[in-house]
């Protein structure tokens, strides 16, 4: 989808920098069990909406569930986007998300 790949500290965290903000993936630091969260999504820009198709299908062979519908437009009150959501293998919901100008 056009970003960076990860940079891994001396921790074993992985840090992806973008120009919008930083994502990090590590192990719970309170050395309890990670767990996922009902209800949370983590959603990625995708500039097209087949980078988007591209990203959920790379996420599937990788391990990734399908969640919610098919990767697809979703029209509601104020915009519409192109999402593709899916469950990673530890179980969190994650998504592209492409904004459609209307």
């Amino acid at each position: 989808m056009g970003y960076k790949p990860g940079i891994i500290d001396e921790k074993g965290r992985v840090f992806y920098y973008t120009k919008s903000g930083v994502f990090a993936i590590s192990k719970p630091i309170d050395g309890q069990a990670a767990s996922f969260a009902n209800g949370g999504t983590i959603g990625f820009l995708a500039k097209t909406p087949e980078l988007a198709d591209a990203w959920h299908a790379a996420g599937l062979a990788n391990g990734g569930t399908s969640c919610e519908e098919p990767p697809g437009v979703r029209t509601g009150d104020y915009a519409s986007m192109y999402l593709a959501y899916m469950r990673d293998p530890a179980g969190n919901k994650i998504c592209a998300l492409h904004s459609i100008k209307s």
